[in-house]
């Protein structure tokens, strides 16, 4: 199946684009010719779109459909079957699969958060829909949005908070949208489509997705409103529709930062915040038909650290000015998915440990270096050494181990029998000189530590411009 889904050639001609998508007849080229509109649908099922929508899918890994069909498998299904099932698409006859039903639990601890997992099929077409929709809504899209966008990202959101908040801005609105993926209104959102999309086969498509229900516990449950989180087409089509709310706020000469359905506004005094928070619920509860939750939207000082929180992030002021900081809740989320990494109850290798460990810090580094947070870096490199040292004492088990391992690494005998013996708590002995001297720094980097401080180094000095 590979030269169903190989990135194509300059030099292959019309012939293996066929070959692909099934024989363009000459009445349909000749009504593409008569009707510009219709050539959007036609750019979505081209070869090389469905071919860089099929890697992207791929890529990301996802868990089968109700299905149950992997990424793997949908390559010979769809070499199989491609001239029906492209054509049933052009001809609108086909039928998306209702999307598998998945909960996870939110990262604050609030509840869950519904996914709605389409078939990998139903995906490429998703991805293959988005990869043209992004040029054409792209251009209208508001210089205040970050989410899910080409070349923009949490870290500049932050960044344009902090920027602002430097001009005077200090009073931020934070604006909470209950369920906002599952409360879309389809009609607002179809009359948003169809402002920019002529080929009404696509629009037509996009409908068949957002109406194509919930599959729960066997059962396939209708879907009136709302865009699953987790399909591809979901986030376009998320900002697609707060996009209005955007363009409205900026209207009215509004600092407004969004990130998908986070949404902060930024005032200069807390009146005319609260005066905001007042117009825009108004915006996204009449105009958009969004429930704003009260209880979690609120006015706060942007440099207040136990209120104000984007992203993860946090912001705080000194005599330097303003700066970004991790939030508290961040910081804590991860010491104790580090600590969960470390525990020394769960039997595997400590070199495996130090890869679990380098695989979700560089993330998380990688997310967060844009904050100020030197010290807690340092802190956190002492204190996870510490935790690995613990858990090679562990591991050691028995009292002649131990002296023998300790004596290998160039303990004197008295000291690496009177230490082997010792009835003290792992953790004590974790932070003793003698096991600093044997087990020390360099050699737990030979074994594969990873020195994340000089990592967030770099990558602040990187993007120091920004």
């Amino acid at each position: 199946m590979k030269a169903e889904y190989r990135e194509g050639c300059p030099q292959r001609d019309s012939v293996e684009r066929e070959e692909y998508a099934g024989a363009r007849s000459a009445d349909i080229r000749e009504r593409r010719e008569r009707d510009g509109a219709n050539d959007l649908m036609e750019a979505i099922l081209d070869r090389d779109n469905l071919n860089r929508a099929y890697k992207q899918v791929k890529r990301n890994h996802g868990a089968p459909g109700i299905d149950g069909m992997t990424v793997e498998e949908a390559l010979p299904w769809l070499r199989e079957n491609r001239d029906e099932f492209l054509q049933s698409i052009r001809d609108g006859r086909y039928k998306p699969s209702p999307v598998r039903r998945k909960e996870i639990p939110k990262p604050d601890g609030s509840g869950v958060r519904k996914l709605g997992i389409p078939t990998v099929v139903d995906r490429i077409i998703q991805q293959a829909i988005a990869q043209q929709l992004q040029p054409l809504f792209e251009p209208l899209f508001s210089e205040g949005s970050y989410g899910y966008r080409p070349g923009r990202s949490a870290q500049q959101a932050i960044r344009k908070v902090k920027a602002d908040v430097e001009q005077g801005y200090g009073q931020a609105v934070e604006i909470d949208l209950s369920k906002y993926f599952d409360t879309l209104n389809h009609e607002l959102l179809m009359n948003l489509l169809r402002k920019q999309i002529q080929d009404k086969r696509v629009t037509e498509l996009i409908k068949k997705y957002l109406k194509s229900g919930v599959m729960e516990n066997g059962v396939r449950r209708e879907t009136k409103e709302g865009s699953p989180q987790g399909g591809p087409l979901s986030p376009l089509l998320a900002n697609i529709y707060l996009n209005e709310f955007d363009q409205e706020m900026e209207r009215r000469g509004v600092k407004v930062i969004r990130y998908a359905d986070d949404i902060v506004l930024l005032a200069k005094s807390k009146r005319a915040a609260m005066r905001l928070l007042e117009s825009s619920r108004r915006v996204l509860e009449n105009r958009l038909k969004l429930q704003m939750n009260a209880q979690k939207s609120k006015v706060v000082s942007a440099v207040a650290q136990k209120h104000f929180k984007f992203l993860g992030f946090a912001l705080g002021k000194n005599g330097n000015g303003v700066y970004i900081r991790v939030h508290r809740q961040s910081l804590a989320k991860a010491k104790k998915k580090l600590k969960e990494l470390t525990s020394r109850n769960q039997g595997r290798n400590a070199r495996q440990v130090m890869e679990n460990v380098k695989a979700y810090i560089r993330g998380w580094i990688g997310y967060f270096y844009v904050a100020d947070m030197k010290r807690n870096v340092q802190s956190w490199n002492e204190w996870l050494r510490r935790r690995i040292r613990m858990y090679i004492w562990k591991q050691w088990k028995k009292p002649r181990t131990k002296v023998q391992n300790l004596r290998k690494l160039g303990i004197p005998e008295w000291q690496a029998y009177q230490w082997g013996n010792t009835r003290l708590g792992y953790w004590r002995i974790a932070g003793s000189a003698v096991l600093s001297r044997s087990v020390t720094n360099e050699r737990l980097a030979q074994a594969g530590y990873y020195d994340f401080p000089a990592q967030y180094e770099r990558l602040r000095q990187l993007h120091s411009s920004g």
